[in-house]
């Protein structure tokens, strides 16, 4: 006798994320841990030693954490008013803070004692950068100005006042330690030289930058602001090669991860997006709690730090992966006192018997009302809407849905009545649920007055929200009709132009109208 087949409740399963290799190692990075800071996370800078080591700016306080225990380990509290973008030094030892007292600040990170202080800006310092190989810094001020201090006399070296608004981004290479990069809220990206007081590269990114980033070779840089990151080619006078446009509000930082193969970018919109460097297409997004201002992810990606508008640090740590050790084969006899015992060579498996589910089991004996009864429970209908659509369908290929409508009572009526309100606008399920809304409809159409206030009241509501649905499609057909003729348009123009460009090319010139009139004659 064969057995009875299954109701089929796959059908209307979600389609999940793409798997690729970038969504299955980001994943490793596991659930967040959140650490509360008192006030907004102005930066975030890694140590480049092991153990990775990771200053958060915030408030009037730099503190240094660590990345394993989350705990923090130094905490440099030298300001009277905010911190801004503390930084660490290649070699892990000193950190380097601006702030708004409008000094530069060099700490020791072993022992927190303040080595040096760079006064000479005259507004709030809010990037600092050490220049790699050289003893000197460069700081970028609100007072509009970049300045090169020599570390060893506290001294001022160059001043570059080319800037006409803020400037809050600044980045240096290590490939080209004698270039600086500095992005003003005046949409201006200027290429530095320390060699000399004279300005270099000029260009415009067309929006206030916030965030600027070498590629490693040093040839090509990026530049954040608004929703873009525009690529700029330095070698060739600072061409724009493209853009990448795939968040919807401010973006604030960027990063470098993966051996340098790609790019982070955080957003005000929540959004962390990872690129491809190769194609800076986007392979991967994170998403998190509130508008992200700052970011830093430490060598190798074993530790991703975000800081949040609300004060919030969310530090994600990679799983270790568990070595397994090879069994070791199990020996096939066994010696007790010097007699033979053979092992068991074969393992009969537990047989185990799949449950039968409820509506199974009524759908099996033909009750059709009580199966229908099953999938309407919260916990179903709620939880798992796909089996209570797919039961319907089975009852509707059956032709006993209406058969299951009749003889209800006033709670089983609501309860259907509130399943097609929730999920009618489910793309899944709208052909299946209007199909069986009408047989519902069919089913009580001449008891539809003595029906009882509740139900009636979900009529109407129901009726509402397909009216709302149909307003909403009539909307998107009405866009998709203007986008058509719009591109129908540019098209028509485009070839309008192609016409009169080869029209043009092809009327013969004075001389060769002249030649064939000749000839004729």
């Amino acid at each position: 006798m064969p057995s009875f087949k299954k109701l089929n409740t796959k059908i209307y399963k979600k389609s999940g994320p793409l798997i690729t290799d970038d969504f299955l190692y980001w994943k490793k990075l596991g659930v967040p841990v959140l650490v509360k800071e008192f006030g907004p996370i102005d930066n975030i800078s890694f140590s480049p030693i092991e153990p990775h080591y990771f200053a958060v700016t915030c408030s009037v306080r730099v503190q240094v954490y660590n990345p394993i225990t989350k705990l923090v380990v130094k905490n440099l509290s030298r300001f009277r008013a905010n911190a801004y973008g503390a930084t660490f030094r290649s070699d892990g030892k000193l950190i380097l803070s601006g702030g708004e007292e409008m000094n530069v600040k060099l700490f020791d990170v072993q022992s927190k004692s303040l080595l040096r202080l760079f006064k000479g800006h005259t507004a709030p310092v809010h990037r600092v950068n050490f220049l790699h190989g050289r003893p000197q810094i460069s700081t970028f001020s609100d007072d509009k100005t970049v300045k090169i201090w020599d570390i060893p006399t506290e001294k001022t070296l160059i001043t570059y006042d080319g800037h006409s608004d803020y400037i809050r981004a600044g980045a240096t290479c290590e490939a080209l330690p004698d270039i600086v990069l500095s992005g003003g809220y005046d949409n201006k990206i200027k290429m530095l030289d320390i060699r000399t007081e004279n300005e270099g590269i000029t260009v415009d990114h067309g929006s206030p930058v916030e965030s600027l980033l070498f590629l490693p070779a040093g040839g090509i840089f990026l530049s954040a602001g608004g929703t873009e990151i525009k690529i700029w080619d330095s070698i060739a006078g600072g061409r724009l090669l493209g853009s990448i446009s795939q968040h919807h509000k401010t973006i604030t930082c960027m990063s470098l991860a993966s051996d340098n193969k790609r790019l982070l970018s955080g957003s005000l919109d929540r959004h962390v997006k990872i690129y491809d460097i190769s194609t800076f297409k986007t392979v991967h997004t994170i998403d998190y709690p509130n508008a992200i201002l700052s970011m830093g992810i430490s060598k190798n990606d074993d530790t991703l730090v975000v800081g949040l508008v609300d004060g919030l640090v969310s530090i994600s740590r990679r799983e270790e992966e568990k070595e397994t050790k090879p069994n070791k084969k199990a020996p096939s006899y066994q010696y007790i006192s010097g007699i033979h015992k053979p092992s068991v060579d074969t393992v009969v498996n537990e047989v185990k018997h799949e449950k039968e589910r409820k509506f199974d089991h009524h759908l099996r004996k033909f009750e059709f009302s009580k199966a229908l009864n099953s999938v309407l429970v919260p916990y179903v209908a709620n939880k798992n809407p796909q089996i209570t659509v797919s039961l319907m369908q089975e009852l509707m290929r059956r032709k006993a849905l209406e058969k299951a409508y009749q003889g209800r009572d006033k709670k089983t009526l609501m309860q259907i009545l509130k399943f097609f309100i929730k999920n009618i606008t489910d793309y899944r399920f709208t052909r299946i649920i209007i199909d069986a809304a009408n047989v519902f409809l069919n089913t009580y159409e001449d008891s539809i007055n003595v029906l009882p206030p509740e139900v009636a009241k979900l009529c109407m509501e129901l009726s509402q929200v397909l009216k709302q649905e149909a307003q909403l499609l009539n909307n998107l057909a009405a866009v998709q009709g203007m986008m058509s003729m719009l591109l129908a348009s540019q098209v028509s123009n485009a070839e309008d132009t192609i016409t009169s460009e080869r029209g043009h090319n092809l009327v013969p010139s004075k001389d060769a109208q002249k030649n064939f009139v000749l000839t004729v004659s």
